[in-house]
């Protein structure tokens, strides 16, 4: 029995391509335009049950019924039980009448960040600091490190697209995703966008390569009051200081440098000349016109999650996110979104409503046939229909290696911006101790730890960055509003800081208000996603700090709500500047 032409890999790309497009049955394309979550049971066998807070359909289902192969990979888990589960959802893919491989994604994994919406704490994986650290060092070099050790990593268990780099520039100090970005300059955004995707991807995509799903397309920095368009109040994008093209530069790099695959954002742009006012998804004049005509993308552009239907999140129910296009059904959503240019439908799971779509008329096959390409172009160029399965012996060498961990700590290190130093550091002897913030176990490893700052030669104060809580599962996990302490827990603060010498160290996965803090604590450092140990080398000299701010600090929260969202660093008066860092 001869073989078919897409499972030969001496065939070119393109007509393997063409051979199984012209194979499949309407129901199996529509399937590749679903990218939904998944989980797996902890020890490593298939989930079937819908439970959970992201309360799905079974795997089997999916795979064998929806005939969906495109998965996002949610929770952590251990590698052994990873690198397993990744095998029997290949297995159970392989055993499909044409036997499409699973491309697996994944939200970043190897920080400190642990958000289910956004991303998840490093575990098994390297830990690094968040990419406001790896701009607060700012060397392309090392950024590109990080991407291959990424893709090492994610390779050993299996996972072939990453849902990041986030390359919206931190131009509006209350975002909740600021964290992820690489700042606010467009122009160190851009020379470390490159040097992620050549790290993850290679010189061009290939069987040892990740594919970049750049974020979030046009840029999603110019919220209006800060606020996150994941939630109805933030939906709205919007540019007072006409600096539209300012937000796109970063994507024309990763254009330029290959990336695989963008991510439009939820955004509802407003007042923005030759733009519908509806959500980047759904949007033909920035999908079509801008990324592919202008811009000149051709790879696959898929959907942020959940626009075209309403999903229970942690016990509750979340309204799609199809803004500016509420009142159409999901039929109609879906319609538009592929008018626009859109390929694939992230964190969705409803292929039945596409082959609704071509029986009625509404969409061509043709239509359909032009995603299902690029979608199915992918796995043959990632290698997934010759080497679908992974090695569980190599991915638990892999995960976590100590190759890895090293980079990920001295980048911890690097990163630790010192903003004050008023003859405190480097500490030096076995000081007595007071910390609070750090736990006391590592701190006994530099200095006596005491119970009472009366006690104490030296005190160690660990804070983030202040915000507003929020009601509900999914909204609590991004820390969004104010940025400034309220009075009784800056009181508290102020109180040690006149009681001892105080080391404030500040994680900043935003940009804290904190100029009486900066004024009176004896030394003051931010980090961006460091461990305890990584802060006390620095501290005692054991380590140098090389950071520099990637945004400013605000004076005040006055001064943030008269800066315009749009334009980088545009509070009056900041208490330090873009790219304050003082050498230790």
């Amino acid at each position: 029995m001869s073989t078919a032409p897409y499972r030969d890999p001496s065939r070119p790309v393109d007509e393997r391509v063409e051979d199984l497009v012209a194979r499949m049955t309407l129901a199996e394309k529509a399937g590749q335009l679903f990218h939904t979550m998944l989980t797996m049971n902890g020890d490593g066998t298939l989930a079937e049950a819908t439970d959970g807070p992201f309360p799905r359909q079974g795997t089997t289902e999916l795979v064998a019924g929806g005939h969906l192969t495109h998965f996002n990979l949610v929770g952590r888990y251990g590698t052994r039980e990873t690198a397993e589960w990744v095998n029997r959802l290949q297995a159970l893919a392989a055993d499909t009448r044409l036997g499409i491989p699973v491309t697996l994604s994944t939200d970043p994994r190897h920080s400190f960040t642990d958000n289910p919406g956004a991303g998840f704490g490093s575990g098994a994986f390297s830990a690094w600091p968040e990419p406001l650290g790896l701009a607060a060092i700012g060397e392309p070099e090392l950024v590109e490190r990080f991407g291959d050790t990424v893709r090492r990593e994610y390779l050993a268990v299996g996972l072939r697209v990453a849902l990041h780099p986030q390359i919206d520039l931190a131009t509006e100090p209350r975002r909740a995703r600021q964290s992820g970005t690489f700042g606010s300059s467009a122009e160190v955004t851009s020379a470390l966008v490159r040097a992620y995707i050549r790290g993850l991807q290679g010189p061009r995509l290939g069987p040892r390569s990740v594919a970049a799903m750049v974020k979030h397309f046009p840029g999603g920095g110019p919220q209006r009051d800060g606020e996150d368009p994941q939630f109805p109040h933030g939906k709205e994008q919007i540019y007072p200081g006409g600096m539209r093209d300012h937000h796109l530069a970063p994507f024309r790099a990763a254009v330029e440098a290959g990336c695989s695959q963008v991510m439009p954002y939820y955004g509802l742009p407003i007042g923005v000349d030759g733009w519908e006012e509806v959500g980047f998804g759904f949007n033909r004049d920035v999908l079509t016109g801008l990324l592919r005509e202008r811009l000149g993308f051709d790879g696959i552009v898929c959907t942020d999650w959940g626009l075209l239907t309403d999903a229970r999140i942690g016990g509750e129910t979340h309204q799609a996110h199809a803004w500016g296009v509420e009142h159409l059904t999901v039929a109609e959503r879906a319609a538009k979104a592929l008018d626009a240019g859109a390929d694939q439908f992230g964190g969705e799971q409803c292929p039945e409503v596409i082959v609704e779509l071509v029986r009625s008329g509404r969409i061509t096959e043709e239509r359909v046939d032009a995603s299902v390409r690029r979608l199915l172009r992918e796995k043959f160029v990632l290698g997934l229909f010759e080497k679908r399965y992974v090695d569980p012996d190599r991915a638990e060498e892999t995960v976590g290696a100590s190759e890895f961990t090293a980079l990920g700590e001295a980048a911890q290190r690097r990163s630790l911006t010192v903003l004050t130093n008023h003859s405190l550091l480097p500490l030096t002897d076995r000081p007595n101790l007071y910390v609070e913030g750090v736990g006391a176990q590592t701190a006994s490893l530099y200095g006596n730890v005491v119970a009472d700052p009366a006690h104490a030669d030296v005190a160690v104060l660990r804070l983030r960055t202040p915000h507003e809580e929020r009601p509900g599962f999914s909204e609590s996990f991004f820390h969004s509003g104010s940025l400034a302490f309220d009075e009784e827990r800056l009181k508290d603060i102020l109180a040690l800081l006149a009681a001892v010498p105080t080391l404030v160290c500040v994680n900043l996965e935003r940009p804290a208000v904190l100029p009486e803090i900066a004024a009176n604590a004896a030394a003051l450092i931010a980090d961006y996603g460091a461990s305890d140990t990584a802060l006390l080398d620095v501290a005692f000299g054991r380590a140098r700090a090389e950071g520099r701010l990637p945004f400013e600090l605000p004076r005040s929260m006055a001064a943030v709500e008269a800066s315009r969202p749009g334009v980088p660093n545009d509070t009056a008066d900041p208490v330090f500047p873009y790219g304050h860092g003082l050498a230790l």
